[in-house]
């Protein structure tokens, strides 16, 4: 994806529905949260570990989840508690530098970079796979999905796949979405054979971000260049709505009640909020020039968003759907990653050459970490969580 500094403004919000493949969207109650205060909660540690999730196994989510109490798609992660799978792997922060070629690779309790892996073409995300067994280097610019061996910071093997922009991960493991973000295309292939499953086209220019619904049935996809989020069924893998909301949407994520989408949009200068049924702009959040890029704070009560132009991050109460904070923090903030105590908040700055750590108590930049240039999705890995479904480090 292009770097833009200039930002074209749309105006939008006609809605192009089709009922092509209703979504299935569970009956859900409103999100208790684990915390009472915005301020971050301590996490276990590593060791601190819950059984994997057998990959096998479907994970249960949506209406079966809403059976046994209120739907809260993000209380795995707001636990704390790690799976198994990742027990004995270091913390680490790892970050693609897009024009050079790199993969900085930081430690987290020194804030240093130790190491630097030479990838070439233009990475743009470090994905986690749905076991959390390995990390993708997604990288269009040499058409390939490469592994990283989360252990050792050692480069494994490669994924041929066309322009894969981003990667994510159906919630019941058993799709990989590759993201074809110049053949304006969803990739779905089978998790663990990585064959073709279909080819999905996509009516908009720029297919960036996605986020899935609570029971994991249906996605909401950003579509950058013209202004369209789309809703795609991962049953089906078609089309089944969309939606002109205008600007430039970028990234997307779920409420935790699953209720609503959160769309970025670095274009309109701020947040749609949107009901997947009717496809439907309910609320829009004014934040900042360039808003970009969400991560969800360790206790599922706030979602943080970029605004890469302006320097700042705006924090968005998911129980008011309200902007309820704004931190300058300078820079050009773009994918963020919480620390998994969520005590800190991680910033790639996409027109410099590095990154921010923020503490999510004050809003202070407390570090900054030189890396290569144009960092982009940085994964703070591990994080607590049963599986992840992708992007830069989403997890359930």
């Amino acid at each position: 994806m292009a770097v833009l500094v200039g930002l074209l403004l749309v105006s939008g919000g006609a809605i192009a529905a089709a009922a092509l493949d209703p979504p299935d969207h569970p009956s859900v109650s409103p999100v208790s949260s684990a915390a009472s205060s915005r301020s971050a909660t301590s996490a276990p540690s590593p060791s601190q570990t819950a059984p994997p999730q057998a990959p096998s196994t479907p994970v249960a989510t949506g209406a079966r989840a809403a059976t046994r109490g209120p739907v809260n798609v993000y209380a795995a992660p707001a636990s704390g508690v790690f799976s198994r799978a990742v027990a004995g792997i270091p913390q680490r922060v790892y970050v693609p530098n897009v024009s050079s070629g790199t993969i900085s690779v930081i430690d987290p309790k020194t804030y240093q970079v130790i190491k630097t892996l030479q990838v070439g073409g233009r990475p743009h995300h470090i994905t986690p796979s749905w076991d959390l067994k390995h990390l993708y280097i997604d990288n269009p610019g040499s058409g390939s999905l490469r592994e990283i061996d989360p252990r050792t910071a050692a480069l494994g093997p490669t994924i041929a796949a066309r322009t894969p922009y981003n990667l994510y991960f159906t919630p019941d493991g058993t799709k990989a979405i590759v993201v074809a973000e110049y053949a304006q295309q969803l990739v779905f292939r089978d998790r663990r054979t990585w064959r073709v499953l279909k080819v999905v086209p996509i009516p908009g220019r720029g297919v960036d971000h996605m986020d899935f619904s609570a029971n994991g049935r249906y996605l909401l996809v950003s579509c950058e260049y013209t202004g369209v989020v789309a809703r795609v069924s991962t049953i089906s893998m078609r089309v089944t709505g969309t939606l002109n909301v205008g600007g430039r949407p970028i990234d997307v994520k779920v409420s935790p009640d699953g209720k609503v989408f959160y769309v970025a949009n670095q274009g309109t200068m701020g947040v749609s909020i949107i009901d997947p049924i009717h496809m439907k702009q309910i609320k829009f959040l004014p934040t900042g020039l360039g808003a970009h890029g969400f991560a969800v704070s360790r206790d599922a009560r706030y979602l943080y968003l970029s605004n890469r132009i302006a320097g700042t991050i705006s924090v968005i109460s998911f129980r008011s759907r309200s902007v309820v904070d704004r931190w300058n923090v300078g820079g050009s903030p773009d994918m963020l990653q919480v620390s998994p105590d969520g005590s800190h908040l991680w910033a790639s700055n996409r027109f410099g050459n590095t990154v921010s750590v923020i503490s999510t108590r004050t809003g202070g930049v407390l570090h900054r970490i030189v890396v290569g240039q144009q960092p982009h999705g940085l994964a703070y890995f591990p994080q607590p969580g049963r599986y992840s479904v992708g992007h830069n480090g989403v997890y359930r």
